[in-house]
């Protein structure tokens, strides 16, 4: 990973790194809450777009006053629009329409377990042979799956939504493959931010069929869209970029971990969900389990 700027640098010695960690998990994990709020006006691509454009609006000047550079090699730029299009677009149309189907505590769940399929697709392409805790981890993943979507009442009135969950599971997965070697070349911000923009653009066919009525949405609705373009895309993004850079993959997991439990908890103070038992027990299971196969 590229080292990071002195700008960066003078913040991430200000603020402790944890603490940054923490305000990402936070920050993430209420994200499911605002989607599912947002989504009742907006639709899930209209969603994405108007996060995107406006996360990339304020990342731009972040990145300036960093002193980071935006340029990125010609031979590059199909890479980038790759990882863009795959990790933003793609993932958004399918987080979105998910997130519209199920409840916002399981959409949380399944997409905390995106580093464990991230993991098992790696093991697969490469061909190497994971330690014992390491497969503990995956099974106990995914038997935690399994039981919320078990006792799941969206598995059975709406299906569609679980399919759409593991299509943004594979497309993140996807996205990490291919924004690793950019990683190795470019400041994470700088390749961040260049996603955001090819995203946006990616999103923007989409967001036309919908036929969007851009007048008379409600602040409610309006609050949580900017909340997801300020704090979950552009805020969220800088200062995971930060903790990633100080901490390293492995032990920034361990925040990442913790966003399905703020999903959960959130969810069930502030829009009333809740889980079935044996829900919670998978829920349990699961993050238990993500933290085994990458700790």
């Amino acid at each position: 990973m590229p080292a990071m700027d002195s700008s960066k640098g003078r913040l991430a010695g200000r603020i402790p790194v944890p603490l940054m960690g923490v305000a990402v998990a936070v920050i993430w994990g209420v994200t499911f809450l605002s989607i599912k709020v947002a989504l009742r006006e907006f639709g899930p691509m209209s969603l994405a777009l108007f996060r995107f454009v406006v996360a990339s609006l304020l990342l731009a000047p972040i990145v300036a006053l960093s002193g980071t550079p935006f340029g990125v090699r010609r031979s590059d730029w199909g890479l980038l629009a790759a990882s863009g299009l795959i990790g933003v677009t793609f993932y958004f149309l399918c987080e979105n329409n998910g997130i519209l189907l199920l409840t916002a505590s399981e959409s949380s769940i399944i997409v905390g377990t995106i580093p464990v399929l991230t993991l098992v697709i790696e093991m697969v392409a490469l061909q190497s042979r994971p330690g014992r805790k390491v497969v503990s981890g995956i099974v106990l993943s995914f038997l935690g799956v399994a039981l919320i979507v078990l006792r799941s009442e969206s598995a059975r009135s709406a299906p569609l939504g679980y399919v759409y969950m593991a299509g943004a599971a594979l497309s993140w997965a996807a996205y990490s493959f291919l924004t690793r070697p950019l990683s190795a070349r470019y400041p994470m911000l700088t390749v961040t931010f260049w996603q955001m923009v090819i995203g946006a653009v990616g999103c923007v066919p989409f967001a036309l069929a919908e036929g969007q009525k851009w007048i008379g949405l409600s602040a409610v609705s309006l609050w949580n869209a900017v909340y997801l373009g300020v704090f979950g895309s552009a805020i969220g993004y800088w200062l995971y970029v930060m903790v990633l850079e100080k901490l390293g993959p492995g032990r920034s997991s361990v925040f990442i971990n913790l966003i399905p439990v703020v999903s959960v908890f959130a969810s069930f103070v502030l829009l009333g969900e809740r889980l079935a038992p044996l829900q919670m027990a998978g829920a349990v299971a699961a993050i238990a389990g993500v933290y085994l196969a990458t700790s």
